[in-house]
């Protein structure tokens, strides 16, 4: 083959060009990407009584390339009923997922986050973040599971039935009835998550479980000395088990209350060391919309901040001005950037995709079935 110079010299530009191209390329393309504890929402207006679905949310949630993510359905807190207002939420949820078909897959086994990544929707995992609805029945297991609910944290931050919170004084750990509830959850398949809970419930239901459990949002206290973060002993137990671990994206990863990506990568890389590569993924308590004037959320922010210490639920680290979510790792490319940030510290491709969805794949066919 005969070159002249015209063909050298385009070969290489082609050459200069490539790892600008390279660099560009969406690196997360393809991947199952799964957040173990988010939303779909957008939290530059003020909540509706009932949940909607907006362009936006819906535009912002496929920009993110995320496959799947465990929404904060029923009853966490407050004056409502429980049970009776968890019962309504889960029927709302399902009337948006019926009217928006071609973005929204209800996900009720492993097979479905496959089907939404095939199909290029977003897999919606009906989760609760409180057993209180449960009341005196843990039968009630039995309805939640019919319903399609995948997801059941014991406790949140406070005390309840099943045992006590991370900021309950009193540091109960699992009841007996909390027993009851994890047995019928076991039968029913549907995940056990300790977030939010206290040291003791957590091993507690670590050890009682005969399935694996998870913690779908949490940090690391040995990094960072707070009640939502979990103990060494407490994610090590989790792992051994076959269970899962998420990191969130929470001011509760710095004592300042305003953590970077570079925190968030701190704490993914020590449940690494303590958990294992196959155990660790993320639960960014967050949504794929971000804040667009960051200024004029401050009061806003404020103004949630007070209504949560008077329901007596906020967590030791949070303030008025502290953001639910890290300012650097926020909106639709927040998983992009944290899979940059996680190659750059030296992480393969094969350890961030397990990060990234697939350890949640593996641990829901453990839980849920294929």
């Amino acid at each position: 083959m005969t070159f002249n110079r015209r063909t050298v010299l385009a070969m290489s530009a082609a050459a200069a060009a490539a790892p600008a191209l390279a660099a560009k390329a969406d690196p997360i393309a393809g991947m199952t990407v799964i957040n173990a504890l988010g939303g779909l929402i957008d939290p530059n207006h003020d909540q509706p009584p009932h949940p909607v679905i907006t362009p936006r949310i819906l535009a912002d949630a496929r920009a993110s390339g995320m496959t799947a993510v465990n929404c904060t359905f029923g009853y966490v807190a407050g004056a409502d009923e429980p049970f009776e207002s968890s019962v309504a939420n889960v029927a709302e949820w399902d009337r948006l997922t019926r009217e928006h078909p071609r973005d929204l897959i209800k996900v009720l086994s492993a097979a479905d986050i496959a089907r939404a990544r095939a199909e290029k929707k977003i897999g919606v995992i009906y989760g609760f973040q409180n057993a209180a609805m449960m009341g005196k029945d843990p039968a009630r297991v039995d309805i939640f599971a019919n319903m399609g609910v995948r997801v059941i944290q014991l406790t949140y931050n406070v005390a309840n039935q099943l045992g006590d919170g991370s900021m309950a004084p009193e540091g109960r750990g699992l009841t007996r009835f909390g027993h009851e509830v994890v047995e019928r959850l076991n039968a029913n398949r549907v995940m056990v998550d300790l977030s939010h809970s206290g040291t003791r419930i957590c091993l507690d239901a670590a050890r009682a479980s005969k399935q694996p459990i998870s913690i779908n949002h949490t940090g690391c206290r040995a990094l960072t000395e707070l009640p939502r973060n979990k103990t060494d002993e407490e994610l090590r137990l989790v792992a051994e088990r076959g269970g899962f671990v998420g990191v969130y994206f929470m001011p509760f990863l710095s004592l300042s209350g305003h953590p970077t990506s570079a925190d968030v990568v701190a704490h993914i890389e020590h449940a690494l060391n303590v958990c294992g590569e196959d155990h660790v993924g993320i639960g960014t308590d967050g949504g794929t919309t971000p804040i667009d004037d960051l200024e004029a959320y401050k009061a806003a922010l404020a103004k949630e901040h007070a209504d949560r210490v008077a329901k007596g639920i906020a967590a030791a680290g949070e303030r008025a001005d502290t953001h639910p979510f890290v300012d650097d790792l926020r909106g639709p490319d927040q998983f992009r950037k944290l899979y940059r940030l996680l190659a750059a510290r030296g992480h393969k491709p094969a350890r961030i995709e397990k990060i990234l969805g697939q350890n949640f794949v593996r641990y829901a066919r453990d839980i849920w079935g294929a």
